[in-house]
């Protein structure tokens, strides 16, 4: 273990950060070395807060939480928006040796009695938004003994200023972090619940610091860039992203940006040099671009501007056909790329890139072309809560599209007999939290994780994802297919189309539930002809890309908005397929029967 003494170089530091054993040398090494830049900041600027700075409140709240009873081992449960507070909280945790875990904003009474029941925490850190529902399952029987608000006083509740004020002067914090092992638990990341109530997974220091390794290792990212955080930080892709990597380990200053913030307007700001969104964001994020294209007046200039994204994006085609467009088509397609690249980039703040990624969904083919086009190719990626997040990522310099890239180095991946893809590695996690018999079912006795994924691998190692095993439609003549690729097809076909969910097993055909995207339908009503006309319009583009036994046969647009956290999608937008159906039970019988 580093000895942490002092100022030291940044790069020197960097490299030191990553050979780390546990996240909590991990940050005392780079915030040693960064003491003057700011580690975290909100999008307003109202809270900016260097490593210095930072470095000494994690030391004080580490102090408050040994006072209040918090030990080793422990865990601790955090409900909070997306802010600053969040690192603050989880890192000071983590240097006591207790285990931080995050609960959705959205979660109901239920809910979080579910997980505190399964986490046996007698501590919350919340904000006062949140406090009546956790007093509420306080009330209810669930041991709580402490609730911490972070946003000012509350009554029933201590603030966050009282526990770093109660913190015992003589409390040695250099051995307690330094007691912290590799493998001790860093954190429990709740899955989704998409099938099934959500599970603990227990991810040690261990697991992550071989995830960050072997991510350096595959994407070479330098140090000391910027980072949006705006996932929730329940979900294992705000940790990793923003908190672990790009905190803790690369130096990163990140801006925090609220839940309901327009996210693309904080690109703009940031200009952030890593970037991980949601396929939905770059679906946006390319509306948005050629809606200020298409508002141009000067006709001449949109017109060049639009050949040459044209072009780039026949070139993007090309490519990934493995077909050669010819000289004179290469020398056209450079100049296209040089009038639209550096503009495009910089009207969405993506010039000081150094890359992107995506993942959770397939990225629409004609939104991963745009944006080939414009300079800003997408790394998509797979991976797990199970295994630490990453499992593979396309290289930046070899993208194969339609793929989710290669495995990451010290990571196995393997096809079973059946399809399902599994995983053995240093990033596996430790086990489900109370529940052996269903660690055992997901890990087999040769360390495999099982990880439920159908998909296949090529002559080059690249990985293909086909659907979720428990997902697949199989239709009454027996054909198999994928409805999260149909519910691709029919999203980015019509800006109007948002969350879709396809129908179809033990059926004769496919039907598809439609919510509209909030954006593009705004002020707009589901029975409104016209926008029934535009969703049938989409529906027919998107059935022409696909087989005749995949293609949608009947529609129904949906009243409500289907809003991340609800009953019909995870916060990180991922289909809840069984709360769908049982919820719109009679809108599907209908379909079926008229």
């Amino acid at each position: 273990m580093h000895v942490v003494e002092g100022a030291i170089d940044p790069d020197e530091a960097f490299t030191q950060a990553l050979q780390a054993a546990t996240l909590c040398e991990a940050f005392q090494i780079t915030a040693a070395a960064r003491a003057d830049q700011v580690a975290l900041r909100t999008v307003d600027g109202g809270v900016s807060l260097t490593f210095g700075a930072l470095s000494e409140r994690v030391r004080r709240l580490t102090a408050g939480l040994a006072a209040l009873g918090v030990r080793p081992g422990d865990t601790v449960a955090i409900m909070l928006t997306n802010r600053p507070e969040f690192h603050i909280v989880d890192l000071a945790a983590m240097h006591l040796g207790a285990l931080p875990f995050s609960i959705y904003n959205t979660s109901a009474p239920n809910q979080i009695e579910y997980l505190f029941s399964d986490a046996a925490n007698r501590i919350v850190i919340t904000e006062r938004a949140f406090v009546e529902r956790l007093v509420a399952v306080r009330d209810g029987g669930i041991p709580l003994d402490t609730i911490v608000v972070v946003d000012g006083a509350q009554e029933g509740a201590l603030s966050l200023e009282d526990v770093e004020a109660a913190g015992d002067p003589d409390f040695d914090f250099e051995a307690t972090w330094s007691a912290v092992s590799p493998d001790d638990v860093l954190t429990l990341i709740y899955t989704s619940g998409t099938t099934g109530p959500p599970k603990g997974v227990e991810l040690t220091h261990h697991n992550l610091m071989a995830q960050i390794r072997a991510l350096q290792e595959a994407m070479p990212t330098t140090p000391g860039g910027r980072f949006i955080s705006f996932l929730p930080s329940a979900h294992i892709g705000d940790r990793w992203g923003a908190h672990y990597c790009a905190l803790m380990t690369w130096g990163f200053t990140v801006t925090t940006c609220a839940v309901g913030g327009e996210v693309l307007d904080a690109v703009a700001q940031v200009r952030p040099t890593v970037f991980h969104p949601v396929p939905r964001i770059w679906e946006k994020a390319k509306a948005k671009l050629e809606a200020q294209l298409e508002a141009d007046t000067n006709l001449a200039r949109r017109a060049l501007l639009r050949w040459a994204i044209d072009t780039g994006i026949k070139k993007a085609q090309a490519g990934r056909d493995n077909r050669s467009p010819g000289k004179i088509f290469d020398i056209q397609a450079s100049v296209a790329a040089a009038l639209v690249g550096d503009r495009f980039r910089r009207m969405l703040g993506l010039e000081d890139i150094d890359w992107v990624l995506s993942g959770s969904a397939p990225t629409p083919r004609d939104v991963f072309d745009f944006f080939s086009a414009i300079g800003v190719p997408i790394c998509e990626a797979w991976g797990m809560s199970e295994t630490s997040l990453a499992i593979t990522i396309n290289p930046r310099d070899a993208i194969r599209e339609g793929t989710v890239g290669l495995p990451l180095p010290g990571i196995e991946v393997a096809v079973a007999e059946d399809g399902e893809l599994l995983v053995r590695g240093a990033t596996v996690m430790r086990g489900y939290r109370n529940k052996p018999e269903q660690t055992a079912k997901a890990i087999d006795t040769d360390g495999w994780l099982h990880t439920g994924d159908i998909g296949t691998v090529d002559e080059d190692g690249y990985v293909r994802i086909v659907d979720r095993k428990k997902e697949i439609i199989i239709n009454a003549a027996g054909k198999n297919m994928s409805p999260a690729n149909i519910e691709s097809r029919l999203r980015s076909s019509s800006p109007l189309i948002g969350p879709v969910a396809c129908i179809g097993d033990g059926r004769l055909y496919n039907v598809a539930l439609i919510s509209l995207d909030p954006d593009a339908a705004a002020g707009r009503s589901a029975s409104d002809p016209a926008v029934i006309a535009e969703v049938a319009a989409g529906v027919d583009l998107a059935n022409s890309q696909l087989s005749r036994v995949e293609q949608i046969k009947k529609f129904r647009v949906v009243e409500d908005y289907w809003l991340p956290g609800g009953d019909e999608l995870t916060p990180t937008m991922k289909l809840k397929r069984r709360n769908v159906t049982t919820k719109y039970a009679t809108q599907i019988d209908d379909l079926y029967s008229t």
